[in-house]
């Protein structure tokens, strides 16, 4: 499904809890590359670890690298640009590191009645746009980062993750 991708994925369980979702590996990985299909470009190309972690370990980095002492569904920590060919340094293969809680994840699929594993590859997906530079601090940068996050998911057959709060307002 994705043999034209250059991203790799490589998935680290950290957290005992994971083991009641025995396919969110799998999840994530086929999330993560939708969304590096979709995105193409030389930006796609290199590795993305992902630490699927608890509560606790997330509320910890959250604290140390953004000064917030609380958990949140997922972080990610976008990897150094690498040097220009030619320049002498070693290209990095890196994109970056995403971690993912556990409890709040589920927290959040069970309050918006989705199922856990759409939740947990919008999160995946959410994370890795973060590693290529989107972001949703303005109206504009939300708007483009979730209508991108809308059509990968649809490549993953999952609905509109925002679909309810439209239907709500």
């Amino acid at each position: 499904m994705h043999d034209d991708v250059a991203a790799a994925v490589d998935i680290a369980v950290e957290s005992e809890l994971w083991k009641t979702e025995p396919e969110a590996a799998a999840t994530v990985r086929d999330a993560i590359l939708a969304a590096a299909a979709s995105a193409r470009g030389p930006a796609t190309r290199g590795e993305v670890s992902v630490v699927l972690a608890d509560d606790a370990a997330v509320r910890r980095l959250n604290h140390d690298w953004r000064g917030i002492d609380k958990p949140t569904n997922v972080l990610a920590f976008p990897a150094p640009p690498a040097p220009a060919p030619g320049s002498g340094g070693i290209a990095a293969a890196l994109l970056g590191d995403i971690v993912i809680a556990y409890e709040t994840t589920s927290r959040e699929a069970a309050a918006a009645g989705k199922p856990f594993a759409h939740h947990l590859a919008h999160l995946a997906v959410h994370g890795f746009l973060h590693l290529l530079g989107y972001d949703h601090d303005s109206d504009a940068d939300a708007s483009e980062m979730e209508r991108l996050e809308t059509k990968i998911l649809a490549r993953l057959d999952m609905p509109d993750p925002y679909r309810l709060r439209a239907h709500e307002a």
